[in-house]
């Protein structure tokens, strides 16, 4: 058997927790940047700021009801920022307990990839791809894979092209998705200038990729000036257009890694069609087909209300 009945990742390792830790965040987020008097043309101004680069809105000159809007403000942003810290305070405690009873297993560089990319509401635009699912399909259903199958130094994260590109670059704050790498681990830089490969200083590397696309657009897909430029792959049509599974797996540390990946079945198969593609990597073939068959038979055993047909 290709993998094995772990501990069943229930409510309590962390997964309503962390829910809970994601509203907090948000809610904490509306009172980033901050308000503020501000002087305009000799008067006092309330300036509520927006962005990083200082931009904003003045709210009304300064009067008794601008002070108490300031004050609400405040309180807001205390409160906001205290809930924030007893979650997380919560899912650390939890996070012990995670590794206590073995659940920790999605590599930490992954875990806070995928991290950032939620917090910045970017789970339904990058898919997890490749081995790195497998994480996914496991946390479903309560198993471990055994330790050779899930074993890989990279992450592919599938950009879905129906998303506009100025709205993930403007949740990527304008610094595109090498500058989200950068706040996972500082040490990513690309492998070439305006390719699709980042590479950290343990050489984990993470791949943007995308599906074909059709002649009509020849413009590359990238979300800043200096970043990463999305490689076509083919194949990956059917996995754009596939259902996808989300769930919450436990990174190394112990904490909640959130995790998008195709249906596991589309996963199967085209794990299945790479291995017999003559182009790939014959190192990797064997892998393919051993991690296709082995997501077929954890579908067929453990996931009985997916159907092959």
């Amino acid at each position: 058997m290709a993998w094995r009945r772990g501990p069943h990742l229930s409510p309590s390792c962390g997964g309503l927790t962390h829910e809970a830790r994601m509203a907090a965040y948000r809610h904490a987020q509306d009172y980033a940047y901050g308000m503020r008097w501000k002087r305009v043309r000799g008067a006092e101004y309330l300036f509520r700021q927006r962005d990083r680069r200082g931009n904003g809105k003045l709210l009304g000159r300064r009067s008794a009801e601008t002070e108490k809007t300031l004050e609400r403000f405040i309180e807001g942003k205390i409160l906001a920022q205290e809930r924030l810290a007893g979650l997380d305070a919560q899912l650390a405690e939890q996070a012990r307990l995670n590794k206590a009873l073995r659940l920790a297993r999605v590599p930490r560089v992954v875990a806070r990839i995928l991290r950032l990319l939620e917090e910045r509401n970017l789970l339904s635009v990058f898919s997890v791809l490749g081995t790195q699912a497998l994480y996914a399909y496991e946390a479903g259903v309560g198993v471990q894979f055994l330790l050779e199958l899930p074993a890989s130094g990279d992450i592919d994260l599938l950009y879905d092209t129906r998303w506009q590109l100025t709205l993930t670059s403007t949740r990527l704050d304008g610094e595109g998705l090498l500058g989200l790498l950068k706040k996972a681990d500082r040490s990513f830089e690309p492998v070439r200038k305006r390719g699709f490969r980042a590479a950290n200083a343990g050489q984990f590397m993470v791949d943007l990729i995308l599906a074909p696309r059709s002649m009509r657009d020849s413009e590359p897909v990238t979300f800043s000036e200096d970043d990463l430029v999305a490689s076509e792959v083919p194949g990956l049509q059917w996995l754009i257009n596939a259902p996808k599974l989300d769930t919450v797996a436990i990174d190394e540390d112990g904490f909640p890694a959130p995790i998008r990946a195709p249906d596991p079945r589309a996963f199967a198969l085209h794990k299945a069609w790479l291995s017999r593609q003559p182009e790939r990597d014959p190192v990797k073939k064997p892998r393919d087909l051993a991690q296709a068959r082995a997501v077929v038979q954890l579908v067929r055993e453990a996931m009985p209300h997916l159907s092959f047909d």
